[in-house]
């Protein structure tokens, strides 16, 4: 398995305090490398991503908007969560790139699962909106580019971040080739688009207090059937880890070793539908304590089989 990152992804700014900081990523990379765990899968420099690929699923009105904002030394406020710093466009731009460079090294057979170790996160990101720490939706791109690709036809992407996955679902609804699942607690942020009602959108809203038992059964009842339904070339992973009991940001109940259940149920469908090839990108997950944990949890799952 190849990990992509950038080094541009660690100075995208924030202000002091804000959870969606350098850090994050920082102890992610730090306990990959101290288990040795990068021994075996490196650590790769992630392409930036074409303006050709973001103009698939972002509106011109948004690209124009991000490339019209000059922040100074200062993070720039684009709303109360979103900023954007000196770097982070040319960050959001390799955590896209990252996605679609291991969506063409699965599909040309190097690979069979990668993760993008990378932010800022994406799946919030509107076709013409940046919102929810999100500047550009690198799932959402790397899906749509994917159907242009030799034997890709339909793409799966499975969103079990405790936030809903709004912005690759207002990106993708249009599109029937892509399915979108996504899971998440409700009501909570970021309160639109949890209720669109298509074949290619399954949305699996759950309650504060869901344990990683309570998703597995949400699994099987929701997102199997419509993968089995959809038959997906290739799954795209938005991994999200503020489900973790321990997260500051939302009120589910996670352990660990739920991810890596919740990982393998991933590998069956992949294993059964799509060759096993799967993309992941690291979504959210913002206690520092927990979080390498939790990542790690998951890529060892992705790398068993």
């Amino acid at each position: 398995m190849k990990i992509y990152t950038h080094n541009d992804c660690l100075h995208h700014s924030v202000p002091d305090g804000h959870p969606e900081c350098s850090a994050r990523l920082a102890v992610v990379l730090e306990h990959l490398r101290n288990t040795g765990f990068t021994d075996d899968h490196p650590l790769v420099s992630a392409p930036a991503i074409s303006s050709d690929c973001v103009s698939q699923a972002h509106g011109a009105g948004h690209i124009a908007y991000l490339n019209s904002q000059n922040p100074g030394q200062a993070p720039l406020a684009l709303d109360a969560d979103t900023w954007l710093g000196v770097r982070s466009l040319a960050a959001a731009e390799y955590a896209a790139g990252a996605v679609w460079q291991g969506v063409q090294d699965v599909v040309e057979g190097d690979e069979r699962r990668v993760f993008c170790a990378v932010r800022p996160p994406g799946h919030h990101a509107e076709k013409d909106t940046a919102m929810g720490f999100c500047l550009l939706n690198s799932v959402a791109i790397a899906a749509i580019n994917a159907l242009s690709l030799d034997g890709i036809e339909r793409v799966a992407i499975l969103d079990f971040d405790v936030h809903h996955g709004n912005g690759t679902v207002d990106i993708c609804r249009s599109y029937p080739e892509i399915l979108v699942c996504s899971s998440f607690q409700h009501p909570y942020y970021p309160h639109r688009l949890h209720d669109v009602l298509q074949s290619n959108i399954v949305n699996t809203p759950l309650p504060a207090g869901t344990r990683g038992d309570d998703f597995l059964r949400a699994f099987d009842a929701d997102w199997w059937p419509a993968i089995t339904r959809h038959k997906p070339d290739i799954i795209l992973v938005s991994a999200g880890f503020d489900a973790h009991r321990d997260d500051p940001l939302a009120q589910f109940e996670w352990v660990n070793l739920d991810y890596r259940h919740i990982t393998e149920q991933i590998l069956a469908v992949a294993n059964q539908f799509a060759r096993g090839r799967v993309v992941s990108v690291l979504e959210g997950g913002y206690n520092l304590d927990v979080l390498p944990g939790s990542v790690m949890a998951h890529l060892e799952a992705l790398t068993a089989s």
